[in-house]
């Protein structure tokens, strides 16, 4: 079912669902590998019930589980378990993100699956990762989000944590994934011998905090949160126009001289409180104060054509209708099909294989259940 691709050929065993494993094995499918998604009979991956739908389809499960092979399988019945092994004795990868211990009461753990197959590349996803005091906790997306300080530094400085708009840990769990993944098979394509990969979604979004958690590693202070401006650099922040906000960022002394002339305010380039990185980033609300006094006195295609005319880097706040909509979106074919529903595209691009703009639907559940035991029999 899968288009050509640098993974074609590999045989990925997904026994993951809803969103951080599915969104992983989805990755390998988009580059080439076949990917036979194990669920649970009846009812498969939740996520089948989770919306937004289209004519009665899921476009959430079908976003990650597009190009992807279900078989419907009972673990807890030795006949189906007998599949599942066979299964995992003749993949490359499998992926799955059950709570640390499940899948070894299972008997499909790592050690189970090593000695099946010792080639197996075996990615675990989960909450906290396979080791430490919180090995065991349940947990979802915002559950992670909240403990790993992700909301803590996000919103503005007087106002409440808040958790972003996307699901942070569970697409980045995902990505790292996906990169441990295809970085343990060149491992594998050296030594020939497998491994286990550990990743937790706490570990993943905590490594995403970059300069919040710099700031607090240089200084041991909580930087707090201090809205869409940057943790290190000024002015990086959104700026109000006549008519809507625009974002603007000048990272070094170069690009606010070129900022502040193109605005008409020179002066400010050689303003004491703004003469270097450092001063523009502690008097942040003052310099803000001053950049909107000029940008609100016309609409923001004015300033956003005065400033790409410059080389400023700049940009519009576009609402998910643009940004989806755009036509960087079409050419870049960020926006596909799977089976006839609009799904986003993959952003792996690549010079020697294609990257079409219609996939393989996401499988009905044990749609493929039938040919994939006759071939494992």
């Amino acid at each position: 079912m899968s288009d050509p691709g640098p993974l074609t050929g590999l045989l990925v065993a997904d026994f993951s669902r809803v969103l951080a494993g599915p969104f992983a094995a989805m990755m390998l499918a988009d580059l080439g590998a076949r990917v036979v998604k194990v669920e649970r009979p009846g009812s498969g991956d939740d996520s089948r019930g989770y919306g937004p739908f289209v004519d009665g389809r899921s476009l959430y499960f079908a976003r990650v589980n597009r190009g992807k092979e279900s078989i419907a399988l009972d673990l807890k019945a030795p006949d189906d378990l007998a599949v599942a092994r066979r299964l995992v004795a003749r993949a490359d990868v499998l992926v799955e993100n059950y709570r640390p211990g499940v899948m070894d009461r299972l008997g499909l753990g790592w050690a189970d699956a090593q000695a099946l197959n010792p080639g197996l590349v075996y990615c675990s996803v989960s909450g906290f990762g396979h080791t430490g005091p919180w090995r065991e906790r349940p947990a979802y997306d915002a559950v992670v989000q909240g403990m790993s300080g992700i909301m803590a530094v996000t919103g503005a400085a007087a106002g409440p944590p808040v958790k972003p708009g996307v699901p942070i840990a569970d697409l980045s769990a995902g990505l790292y994934a996906f990169g441990g993944i295809t970085s343990a098979l060149l491992g594998r394509a050296r030594t020939g011998v497998g491994t286990h990969v550990d990743i937790a979604m706490y570990d993943a979004t905590v490594s995403l905090l970059e300069g919040a958690a710099l700031a607090w590693l240089a200084t041991g202070r909580d930087p707090g949160r201090i809205g869409n401006a940057h943790f290190a650099i000024a002015p990086f922040d959104t700026f109000s126009c006549a008519d809507r906000d625009i974002t603007v960022c000048a990272a070094n002394d170069v690009l606010f001289g070129v900022l502040v002339t193109a605005l008409g305010v020179p002066r400010l380039a050689s303003d004491e409180r703004f003469a270097s990185n450092a001063l523009r980033h502690d008097n942040r609300e003052e310099l803000k104060a001053e950049l909107e006094g000029v940008l609100r006195t016309a609409p923001a295609p004015h300033w956003l054509s005065v400033l790409e005319a410059a080389g400023v880097p700049c940009g519009p706040i576009s609402d998910v209708a643009e940004a989806v909509g755009s036509e960087q979106s079409r050419v870049r074919n960020m926006v596909v099909q799977a089976g006839g529903l609009p799904v986003p595209g993959n952003p792996v691009k690549t010079s020697a294989w294609p990257d079409p703009v219609s996939r393989a639907a996401a499988p009905g559940l044990d749609e493929h259940g039938a040919a994939v035991r006759a071939e494992l029999a």
